[in-house]
């Protein structure tokens, strides 16, 4: 591999980190800044609760299924270019995005701003994983960019209330061309060339079909409550996009120079931390994607008021991921994620027990901190492991993986939870207004929307409460699945992760940085 080091290298270091960490900070900070937004976008854009969820999941999608592909492409070109390049369409998209007067039209938008964001995301991992080469120094590395991307996630209903506070909706997307061109000026003077024109060509038939299998399921799910969950249409899209996957596995497995080599998946390890940041993303987004709602529709919090009760798990998760990244390298990566799992579990099988007149203070603040907690020790240290299974010669392997991991997980979190809702709300506000005091027309508006139950439970005091009611029956649904897949997910860790006597295949010298040690667990 080629790198350009520049003579004052140590200097630089901590200005490539913050340059880093400030671009994984925009991109993540747009996975949920829209979310506290979605009251105003279904009156502004007359959207229902399935363009809602395609608005935060068209991002999500984009954003998982191309970022295999991008990481490849970063690695062979250059990094540095395709952190620019990326940060710039990111940018214009943006821009575009706050100039749309049609569901339809920010949908499409939210699908280029994903692509441009699959082209950042990895593209900040392997500029680390070049920069820090040294175990414990990227440990530490990756923690600041682990709090980073976690703080970015959780603080986007926080800014997001903020603009809708004093501006309209149009300014949560706005907000985001600043901050991209301020991270495009720091990316030109702080961070140096670096590429490995060893990387083969770009697996087209691996891209087309992992795409085909991603957006077949995601669009299955977000369907399947207004569709049916039985009816013919759900079920074929789950069969074809069952055998779309096994289509991918056997396209990659042929592959001269595959897009996804999922030979490293045949180990625990590997395929284990993988699991545990995709189970992490899949509560954070599915939760953030509900909790907004909550406070906004029941409990009347203003935007700003709603993403400001959020900063405990932004915090939390801030101060776990620092502290993540440095207790794997001396607990172990099996102690650190099976004890976060559990805390994340724990937190939504508490939180499914709730009801509309819960205390924040009281109840939902420590909610929130043992979320937050249990996300930050999860991700860092998962990371941490996939990236130390890999040399830094294929750092982009490594980054492409824990990328798509999370954003796989970020848009199966939003539509499965969203769509768990979405069938438990609808058929719960049906029971308790069957025969009531709507007519047919309004009744299934307010079924499909939460904002127009709630617009016309204002006036109507009946509907309110039955408004109430089943978005606490969803919202107890929703959490007890993501409660369940957590505490299965913290078994799988503490079965199959390694302890602190594992040697990373980086620290070996191994040439293939595919084989793994098989006896040195906990």
């Amino acid at each position: 591999m080629n790198r350009t080091a520049a003579p004052d290298r140590a200097i630089r270091k901590p200005l490539v980190l913050v340059t880093v960490c400030l671009a994984a900070l925009t991109i993540n900070l747009d996975t949920t800044i829209v979310n506290v937004a979605l009251p105003d976008l279904a009156t502004a854009l007359d959207a229902g609760t399935r363009e809602l969820l395609w608005i935060v999941d068209g991002y999500n999608l984009a954003f998982a299924a191309l970022v295999l592909a991008m990481g490849s492409l970063s690695d062979r070109f250059g990094r540095r270019p395709a952190l620019l390049v990326g940060l710039a369409g990111f940018a214009l998209a943006s821009g575009a995005a706050a100039l749309v007067g049609t569901a339809s039209a920010l949908i499409a938008l939210r699908f280029v701003m994903g692509l441009f964001a699959a082209l950042i995301f990895p593209t900040t991992l392997s500029v680390l994983a070049n920069t820090f080469p040294e175990r414990g120094e990227r440990a530490a590395a990756l923690g600041a960019w682990g709090a980073s991307t976690g703080m970015g996630v959780a603080l986007g209903p926080v800014a997001g209330g903020w603009l809708l506070e004093h501006f309209t909706w149009h300014a949560v997307f706005w907000a985001l061309v600043p901050v991209a061109v301020i991270a495009i000026a720091m990316t030109l003077a702080f961070v140096p060339e670096s590429r490995d024109p060893g990387v083969p060509r770009l697996d087209l038939p691996g891209l087309a079909v992992s795409v085909a299998a991603l957006g077949l399921l995601t669009h299955t799910i977000i369907e399947g409550p207004d569709r049916g969950w039985s009816s013919p249409a759900t079920l074929l899209g789950f069969a074809g996009s069952a055998v779309l996957i096994a289509v991918f596995v056997a396209v990659e497995r042929r592959a001269e120079h595959p897009m996804l080599d999922v030979r490293l998946f045949s180990d625990p390890r590997f395929s284990a931390a993988s699991g545990a940041v995709t189970i992490a993303f899949f509560s954070l987004f599915g939760f953030i994607f509900l909790i907004t709602q909550f406070f906004q529709f029941l409990r009347d919090y203003s935007p700003l008021g709603a993403g400001a009760r959020t900063i405990p798990v932004a915090t939390c998760i801030a101060i776990a991921s620092v502290v993540g990244g440095l207790l794997a390298p001396r607990l172990g990566t099996k102690v650190v994620v099976t004890l976060g799992l559990t805390l994340l579990g724990s937190s939504f099988l508490w939180i499914s027990t709730g009801d509309v007149d819960i205390s924040y203070p009281m109840t939902i603040v420590p909610q929130m901190v043992l979320m937050g907690l249990g996300l930050g020790l999860v991700s860092t240290a998962a990371t941490e492991s996939i990236m130390q299974v890999l040399p830094p010669s294929r750092a982009g392997v490594g980054s492409a993986v824990n990328d798509a991991t999370r954003e796989l997980g970020g848009t199966l979190g939003v539509a499965v939870i969203g769509s768990v809702f979405s069938s438990v709300y609808a058929a719960r506000l049906g029971d308790l207004l069957s025969g009531g005091p709507l007519p047919a027309g309004q009744l299934a508006a307010a079924k499909e929307s939460v904002g127009v139950a709630d617009a016309i439970g204002r006036s109507v005091p009946a509907v309110r409460a039955a408004m109430e009611s089943a978005f606490m029956d969803g919202l107890s649904a929703g959490c007890l699945v993501i409660g369940v897949l957590c505490l299965v997910g913290a078994v799988g860790a503490l079965l199959a992760l390694p302890g602190r006597r594992w040697v990373p295949v980086a620290e070996r010298g191994r040439a293939d940085g595919v084989e793994l040690e098989t006896a040195s667990t906990l």
